[in-house]
């Protein structure tokens, strides 16, 4: 498989049930789907190699002899010999150095599934942020780690524990991998790996840390004995990460976020079909197939939902935050079905049994967990009105015919914006494309401007709407972006909305400009998409969208397939 292979070792005929053994398996790996190796040149500092293991979901076997399923746990020790100068990091408890031979050892003392050992070494450095959080980075890094990290990682600790009971891991400290790292980032524990490139991202990194935090609970100390039910981790963590949220920064905020990805949601509904079997909570995983192919916004969104739903039928979420913290303590360190969640639910609020409202019509547990399509019942957003209010009459306004409201429209100052607000509005203008020539030509007037100086999940959404609506004046800003783009979230979407409309030949271009700074993984996934079997494409004049002077205008075209177009950021999501 694309993945890895299975080691089958044969007992002795002679060893009795129960009766304890060993195994020692000596084994060699030098490159598999788990182990990323980096030439200093796809590092930030470009000064030294690097290193990293991303072992979700069934990679780690490439790593070491495992038993590569998430219902086995077990603890773990390591032993690393390094070149001088090289930091090297485990998801551990324990760790030593002994510099004169240049061996680290690590010891997780704690059961984890395989999944959850990781490493990586490189130059980095670290500083403290908390009385029990560190944040590590290339040298070149630390200060902007330092200055959006400081405190906030306690603060989040802190607020975690209030709902859920005791952090059980000691140390929560975080690593800053290069922009080659294929996902935004990964809970393992004692150490969340993410990727540099959302340090830009202020609201977005406060999410994505939170989320990681969540699953310190949810995810590492009890966890989905089967990857069919990957939402018992990712959808009790992404409710967790929005109670904290909400106890930190309050619930506009939250149900601005919330609107955001159940947005993103709908949109993959849209996309993949409402009978597709993977929007299924209780996915059927066929042999051979890798495990994170099936992770999708169901597994995280849709599994949001039925947990809160959940939360609902005890009327008070708080109430159902008790619940959480027994659950916690009771299964953690284990693995779990769906099943062993919802008998302990109804098991905690013996009154909601009596109710039966596992059975309730329209709503049973059984539908949620094997119908296909949207979640049965969405939260209440409407605490977050007066962030979402704002974007929903913007929109309207640049949507509406006859288009004679641009002057009130052009007022909005989106620098005034949240994050959040700024991307749902973008994201539902490239729902809508293609749009009228004048409305694209107006949105650029109004608003090109503002966007150059905001963070790249905002500027790759403006630009993909720029290449959606073929508006050539704005593509050197594509140009631009790309040849400062290393990572997989902000190229891939760009190449495949490229590739999709009349500008191919423009996309050939800058990959074959830029393809040495790629990392070999994601280079091959661009070259991919850029030979797939498309409509045969028309030439068009490169040199006159290339420029830094958006005056110089070629002929507008209008694809048909642009509306086609599936996104990489609409279907893939982070651990």
């Amino acid at each position: 498989t694309d993945y890895g292979s299975s080691l089958t070792v044969s007992l002795p005929a002679a060893l009795q049930p129960h009766q304890p053994f060993q195994i020692i398996v000596r084994y060699t790996t030098a490159d598999g789907p788990a182990i990323w190796w980096l030439d200093p040149e796809l590092t930030y500092g470009n000064a030294k190699p690097f290193v990293f293991t991303q072992g979700h979901s069934v990679c780690n076997r490439s790593f070491f002899p495992c038993f590569d399923t998430p219902a086995v746990k077990c603890t773990y020790s390591a032993t690393v010999k390094a070149p001088a100068g090289i930091q090297v990091l485990m998801s551990a408890t324990q760790s030593t150095y002994l510099e004169e031979e240049g061996v680290y050892q690590f010891y997780m003392e704690y059961p984890v599934p395989a999944y959850l050992v990781a490493l990586v070494a490189g130059d980095l450095i670290h500083a403290d942020i908390g009385p029990r959080s560190r944040v590590w980075a290339e040298p070149c890094l630390l200060p902007t780690a330092i200055s959006k990290l400081s405190g906030m990682v306690e603060r989040w600790l802190t607020a975690a524990e209030s709902l859920y009971g005791p952090y059980i891991w000691g140390r929560y400290d975080i690593v800053f991998l290069p922009p080659s790292f294929p996902i935004v980032a990964m809970e393992n524990p004692c150490l969340t790996f993410i990727i540099s490139s959302i340090l830009e991202s202020d609201e977005f990194l406060i999410i994505d840390v939170i989320h990681e935090v969540a699953h310190s609970w949810f995810g590492n100390a009890v966890t989905n004995a089967t990857w069919e039910e990957m939402w018992l981790s990712e959808g009790l963590a992404t409710y967790a990460q929005r109670r904290i949220t909400t106890e930190t920064y309050g619930a506009a905020f939250t149900c601005l976020e919330t609107a955001f990805r159940l947005d993103a949601l709908h949109r993959q509904m849209k996309l993949l079909g409402e009978d597709n079997p993977v929007s299924k909570l209780q996915v059927k995983l066929e042999p051979g197939v890798n495990p994170s192919n099936l992770m999708n916004l169901f597994t995280y969104e849709k599994g949001y939902c039925f947990v809160y739903y959940l939360s609902q039928l005890c009327g008070d979420p708080r109430h159902f935050d008790s619940f959480l913290r027994a659950y916690i303590e009771k299964y953690k360190f284990t693995s779990v079905v769906a099943q062993d969640l919802l008998d302990s639910f109804l098991n905690f609020f013996p009154e909601l049994k009596e109710q039966c409202v596992e059975s309730k019509a329209g709503l049973e547990f059984e539908r949620w967990l094997n119908a296909t399509g949207p979640p049965l019942a969405e939260p209440d957003l409407s605490q977050g009105s007066s962030l979402t209010r704002p974007v929903e009459t913007l929109f309207k306004l640049w949507t509406t015919e006859p288009l004679d409201s641009v002057a009130a429209a052009s007022s909005v100052d989106l620098t005034k914006w949240r994050t959040f607000q700024t991307v749902l509005f973008l994201d539902r203008l490239l729902d809508g494309s293609p749009l009228p020539h004048e409305v694209i030509k107006k949105l650029s007037e109004c608003y090109s401007s503002q966007l150059d100086s905001m963070n790249a999940e905002i500027r790759i959404r403006w630009l993909q709407i720029v290449v959606r609506n073929d508006y050539y004046p704005d593509l050197y800003k594509v140009r631009r972006f790309l040849e400062n783009q290393m990572s997989r979230m902000y190229t891939i979407p760009l190449y495949e909305d490229l590739c999709t409309g009349t500008l191919k030949s423009f996309a050939l271009e800058i990959f074959y400009q830029t393809q040495n700074q790629l990392h070999p993984n994601l280079r091959k996934t661009i070259q991919q998409i850029l030979s797939q079997g498309l409509n045969p494409l028309p030439a068009i004049d490169t040199t006159a969208v290339t420029t830094d002077t958006p005056a110089m205008v070629i002929e507008d075209k209008v694809s048909e397939a642009t509306n086609g177009a599936i996104s990489l950021r609409d279907v893939n999501v982070s651990a």
